[in-house]
């Protein structure tokens, strides 16, 4: 089909207004890839595999070449190496050209990016620097968080184009049909605008959406410039700047921009003496008012915002600093030697579990063949420096230990979402491989409630027997809570403590210091263990208290007045190790 068939053709029709919205936008960046413009680097595409997402990678196999990266691609795969078949036939070193060569101007595909092992996430970057062909990056990891793994931020930053399919909705008879036509290129948008205001509003919407990279109003005035061209235009007009906003900028946003206050001005001429009239000649005040940059960024603001990455808005109303899509929940990734993923070889000998490379071995050892001579048998010649063995990333399973305050008027409403809190992750334990424990400290010690466990029926015994009342022994608390920490980690686990109280101690003093200031030194001795934690201020106004023990132990402080299970879990899977 060709491209000027498939530009021309129109979007079928979504289930409802917004998939059709967000569906003809994508398929403009199909027509937009199409056309190959350079320094746009290529699409960030949020889907889960779907007849959705395979639609818009028809689309754009029917105006393009693609080529897909193997799941078991290493650096050769993308740069070329020894070809050892070759090499053994003919008894000299033959090179293969990799992907990035043969790919040409064409697009690279990468499925399941959020896996992307860290030495190709960084060569495709240096690849896009470079001025190599489009990537697109399939991130899988996008929607309800529940995957371990993220898209590297150093090669997410490098796409201009951040898309997001998992709330579009297609009709069957669109997907049965398989035509994904790109959206017809926008009819001619008045006059154009001038790149200094186009410039500075960009810039200025960045800054008050949050985003943190230089690159990203870059990459938006390029995507606007692109869009021009792809409609016949030879300049940007503010269509090209609200559809280059909503591609770069809004997806990348880590706050809801604020309304402008109103700045000090001048006294107001008094209602009985009109204002000056105009200088003779000069009509230009109109125009500049309705062309006024600030008008532009407002315009600018209003187009990312209809594409703010979800759960930002969820986040900001709970008092959560807001998590990039793609978080993970298990533990910290550990080299092995045994088992684990693969992720790729290194030089060494095998034994104590280490298992040979063989056909890396011959690899290294193939190149040298002449140099060291033939054997009388006709093998290679393998020397110890050939050896090669295999290395894997192992992910330690993950401890949450809930320490909770289960004293005074308020424990009832502590433990209740505490238990709730607990209900949730123990409901996604056995994907992210993780267990829960409980510690309530009450009266004047504290206690293992539930030990560290993945059975939610067994949780819900436990909890359902679990009363409040008494004092608020906190450094007792933070003290179990600790050594609970400890043991998980002597297990080879990854604990993370969250911690909720009103940050008020009470009990737990001695003749020289006071409850508070025990605690204190609880939480420095928890903090001196470098594990992580959460410290969650759930009293109804938060007070000093509370903030001074989270700085203590190192912890990430929330202050939840308005406690929630959801909430709960939100600020947990937001504080978890990479």
């Amino acid at each position: 089909m060709s491209l000027l068939a498939v530009v021309e053709a129109p979007p079928p029709p979504a289930i409802d207004a917004a998939s059709n919205e967000r569906w003809a936008l994508a398929l403009r960046v199909v027509a937009l890839l199409a056309a190959n413009p350079a320094g746009i680097g290529g699409v960030l595409l949020r889907a889960r595999p779907g007849p959705v997402r395979d639609l818009w990678a028809e689309a754009l196999a029917q105006v393009t070449r693609v080529r897909r990266l193997p799941a078991s691609a290493d650096s050769e795969a993308l740069d070329g190496g020894l070809d050892l078949t070759a090499t053994l036939a003919a008894g000299r070193p033959v090179m293969r050209p990799g992907l990035l060569a043969e790919i040409g101007d064409g697009v690279l595909v990468v499925p399941m990016a959020e896996r992307l092992a860290p030495p190709l996430a960084a060569r495709l970057a240096g690849s896009i620097d470079e001025g190599g062909p489009l990537v697109v990056l399939f991130d899988e990891s996008h929607g309800d968080g529940d995957n371990d793994e993220r898209v590297s931020a150093a090669l997410a930053d490098r796409l201009a184009i951040h898309l997001d399919l998992t709330r579009v909705r297609l009709p069957m008879a669109a997907l049965i049909a398989g035509v994904a036509p790109p959206a017809p290129s926008p009819a001619p948008a008045g006059d154009p605008t001038p790149i200094d205001d186009a410039v500075t509003a960009l810039a200025t919407a960045g800054v008050q959406l949050g985003i943190a990279s230089v690159r990203a109003p870059i990459q938006a005035q390029r995507v606007a410039h692109a869009l021009a061209r792809l409609a016949g235009r030879s300049a940007i007009a503010n269509a090209d700047l609200e559809t280059a906003a909503a591609l770069v900028l809004g997806p990348r946003a880590r706050q809801v921009p604020q309304p402008n206050e109103p700045e000090a001005s001048e006294p107001e001429t008094p209602p009985d003496e009109p204002p000056p009239p105009p200088p003779e000649g000069d009509e230009s005040g109109d125009a500049d008012e309705n062309n006024a940059p600030q008008d532009l960024t407002d315009m600018v603001l209003e187009a990312a915002e209809t594409a703010l990455p979800p759960g930002l808005l969820d986040a900001l109303a709970n008092g959560i600093s807001f998590k990039a899509p793609g978080g993970g929940s298990s533990g910290a990734k550990l080299r092995t030697l045994t088992s684990g993923r693969p992720a790729g070889v290194r030089s060494g000998a095998p034994g104590r579990g280490a298992r040979l490379a063989l056909i890396d071995t011959i690899k290294a050892a193939a190149p040298w063949q002449k140099v060291r001579g033939q054997r009388e048998d006709g093998r290679l010649s393998i020397r110890h420096t050939d050896l090669r063995i295999r290395r894997f990333v192992a992910r330690a399973q993950s401890t949450t230990i809930f320490a909770v305050d289960a004293s005074g008027s308020a424990a009832f409403a502590r433990l209740s979402e505490a238990k709730g809190a607990i209900e949730l992750l123990l409901a996604e334990a056995y994907v992210k491989r993780a267990e829960v424990a409980l510690v309530a400290f009450r009266g004047t010690e504290a206690s293992i409630s539930l030990p560290p466990t993945r059975s939610l029926a067994r949780a819900k015994k436990e909890l359902a027997a679990l009363a409040g009342g008494g004092g608020t022994p906190m450094a007792a608390g933070i003290d179990m809570a600790r050594r609970v920490a400890e043991a998980e980690r002597g297990r080879g686990r990854t604990p993370l403590v969250v911690i909720l109280t009103d940050g008020r101690a009470n009990v737990g003093g001695d003749a020289t210091r006071s409850p508070h200031e025990v605690a204190l030194a609880s939480a420095k001795a928890l903090g001196m263990t470098g594990i992580a934690t959460v410290f969650i201020d759930c009293s109804a106004r938060p007070r000093p208290e509370g903030a001074a023990l989270a700085a203590a132990m190192g912890a990430r402080f929330v202050a939840l007045p308005r406690l929630d299970a959801k909430a709960v879990v939100a600020a947990v899977n937001a504080a978890r190790p990479s």
